[in-house]
């Protein structure tokens, strides 16, 4: 929150200004006002033929700023003036914002009127709310799929990651999420989303009614590093300012993964040293900083986070899954074996975790996963030899149970894309699925 005063104090009563002295790949160097910049400071560039580019500080050497751009950098060449516009990191939203599609910079991009300006400050990089102010996550929300329900069942200011490769069905998955999950407001960010999708994800997967209730923040792959980097922000930004007004909010992020790209490509613009896999040491600095700023918050209000991590070359060990997975409260792993068997989604439930679980079900709930989970780990472990027909029946009762279930357990993950099951369904769905088992020995 700012104040009226905190915002004229922002305005300046001068105007500094730089000249460009170098230009190499997407940074921009620029000479004699690095004693009048931080990391962060906004500047305007005065290209040829009277465009302009915002650019944003990003490091310092030899004497001049490092500054990357938010826009194509045709125009600008040495000698070009660099404006100083101060510390531009906030938004003015507004509940009159749902229901609207933006670009990173909170500028509306479907085509309809200007947006609103909320009376009130919002800072892109807000801090998370202190630890030993923030309220408990409790009570359990409907996601509307079956499979997440009942095996990994989230709370109201949970975060979950998930971890999917390329085409097994993540982008899917995250429609029926963002389609069927129960949530005042929702909060969706496409960050490096290809462009094609966009539309498709808005008019077939979210349509009027869930747009209605939702802001979408988009920035396509083809944006610069900065822009993605700034949707991420945007996103959990309104996502708090949602929160703040006591509202239960839905933030669903595609994909923390190219968030993390957007930050190595600046870092190592601007000559930080690559680490694993050419990330930088800021990419696991910014990823905490990100994901804490959702969940419950001091008041009623809470962010209930899906992030999805892209899984490259679906080693689910890859640095960014690595880290993501040590600061969220759950993961929901899709696998590409079971994609290609034909199961959607393609969730692996014996890998995938929610850490609100078992305290969030009653104990019959609770009996009912561990039976389910204790019959699929079962088969799972014979799963080769029953494949090539190495397993006699009659060998060990706790396998031939295991293979009597599994038909009806692998029917029950199943899920099309237009249904929806209730948390109160999916319980029951389980409970006589093992009940008819049960009588039919």
């Amino acid at each position: 929150m700012r104040s009226v005063k905190a915002d004229l104090a922002r305005i300046p009563t001068h105007r500094l200004y730089g000249r460009v002295a170098a230009v190499q790949g997407l940074l921009i160097e620029i000479a004699g006002i690095e004693r009048e910049v931080s990391i962060g400071s906004r500047l305007r560039v005065l290209g040829r033929e009277g465009r302009s580019v915002k650019v944003e500080a990003v490091g310092f050497r030899g004497g001049r700023v490092l500054a990357m751009p938010f826009d194509s950098l045709e125009g600008v060449g040495i000698g070009c003036k660099a404006i100083v516009e101060g510390q531009d990191g906030f938004i003015y939203p507004d509940e009159s914002w749902l229901g609207r599609v933006v670009n990173a910079m909170g500028e509306p991009i479907d085509g309809g009127p200007p947006l609103a300006r909320g009376s009130v400050a919002c800072a892109l990089r807000q801090a998370p709310p202190p630890p030993q102010s923030r309220q408990r996550v409790a009570g359990k929300i409907d996601l509307g799929v079956k499979a997440l329900n009942t095996f990994i069942t989230c709370c109201r200011g949970q975060r979950m990651g998930i971890f999917a490769g390329s085409g097994v069905g993540k982008s899917v998955l995250m429609s029926m999420l963002a389609r069927y999950t129960e949530a005042d407001v929702s909060i969706i960010g496409l960050v490096g989303e290809r462009g094609r999708e966009v539309q498709e994800f808005i008019e077939d997967d979210l349509g009027p009614e869930g747009l209605a209730r939702s802001v979408v923040v988009v920035s396509t792959s083809d944006e610069p590093p900065l822009m993605r980097r700034q949707a991420a922000y945007l996103t959990l930004t309104l996502a708090e300012y949602f929160r703040d007004r006591q509202k239960d909010v839905l933030c669903l992020m595609d994909s923390v993964t190219r968030f993390a790209m957007a930050q190595r490509e600046i870092g190592l613009s601007s000559g930080e040293p690559p680490t694993t896999k050419g990330y930088t040491p800021t990419v696991f600095a910014e990823l905490p900083k990100l994901l804490e700023r959702a969940g419950p918050g001091t008041g009623a209000g809470s962010i209930t986070g899906l992030f999805a991590v892209l899984v490259e070359g679906d080693d689910h060990n890859e640095p960014i899954a690595d880290a993501v997975r040590g600061i969220l409260d759950g993961h929901i792993v899709l696998q590409r074996a079971i994609a290609e068997r034909g199961r959607y989604p393609a969730i692996n439930i014996l890998q995938s975790i929610s850490r609100t679980m078992p305290g969030c079900n009653d104990e019959q709930e609770n009996d009912l996963v561990r039976a389910a989970r204790g019959l699929l780990s079962t088969y799972e472990d014979m799963a080769e030899l029953i494949r090539l027909g190495a397993y006699r029946a009659g060998t060990d009762p706790k396998v031939d149970e295991a293979i009597r279930y599994y038909p009806a357990l692998e029917a029950f993950l199943s899920q099309k894309k237009e249904e929806r099951v209730t948390l109160a369904a999916g319980y029951a769905a389980l409970a006589d699925l093992l009940a008819d088992g049960s009588q039919a020995q």
